[in-house]
């Protein structure tokens, strides 16, 4: 199966860089190439990307709305952010949005086709830098408070469930939520099968965008 790829980057030279990329890798296709939020918007209203590779800096609207309208529209598609900014103020709302993944523009074309298939494969493609702020915000609101995770009472899912689903909702890897939690990450996986089952979805954006209506990432 193909899958189809959103680009949305206002800057001519990355937006022919990126498409390139997509269109010279076979199981990749192309469903536009926008440089607007609005654009974005539109495509998003008509068609049923994938992947949305999207660029923060966009002309007339902040991409975290783009993010947005893409979590309540179509939250099947995983988000790829692709962008200068590495600053708490630009990362953070980006994850919270429903992005899960988040690479910095200096990231070769190779890598971000790798991005792609990661978040396919149920991951979270993440720069380095970027992996260390969002881990370090985690263990922030966790010690605020006092590093205990409660479920609500008529959750599907158990407290180590709504633990781990609320990491991944912040755009941890598998690998990173092990480190927090000191299980392997295999241990990780298991668990999100079990959530993914408990909630009825497939992808790591449905499972966050159907745990955010039933009030469980609280």
């Amino acid at each position: 199966m193909v899958t189809q790829v959103l680009i949305v980057e206002d800057e001519p030279e990355f937006l022919l860089r990126f498409s390139e990329a997509v269109t010279a890798t076979p199981s990749l296709a192309l469903l536009g190439a926008v440089g607007t939020g609005a654009e974005a918007l539109a495509l998003l209203d008509a068609r049923a990307p994938d992947v949305m590779l999207l660029d923060l800096g966009l002309p007339d609207m902040d991409g975290v709305q783009v993010i947005r309208h893409a979590a309540q529209h179509q939250p099947q598609c995983e988000v790829l952010v692709v962008t200068m900014f590495e600053d708490d103020q630009h990362v953070l709302p980006c994850i919270e949005a429903g992005a899960t993944g988040y690479l910095l523009k200096d990231a070769s074309a190779e890598r971000i086709i790798a991005a792609i298939h990661e978040l396919l494969a149920g991951g979270s493609a993440i720069s380095p830098s970027i992996a260390r702020r969002v881990l370090a915000s985690f263990r922030i609101g966790a010690g605020k408070s006092g590093g205990a995770t409660q479920a609500p009472a008529d959750s599907p899912l158990s407290e180590r469930e709504t633990e781990i689903l609320r990491m991944v909702a912040k755009g941890l890897s598998f690998d990173a939520i092990g480190g927090v939690l000191c299980i392997s990450p295999h241990t990780v996986v298991a668990h999100v099968k079990k959530i993914y089952r408990k909630l009825a979805v497939h992808s790591r954006g449905e499972a966050v965008f159907e745990a955010s209506q039933l009030g469980l990432l609280k």
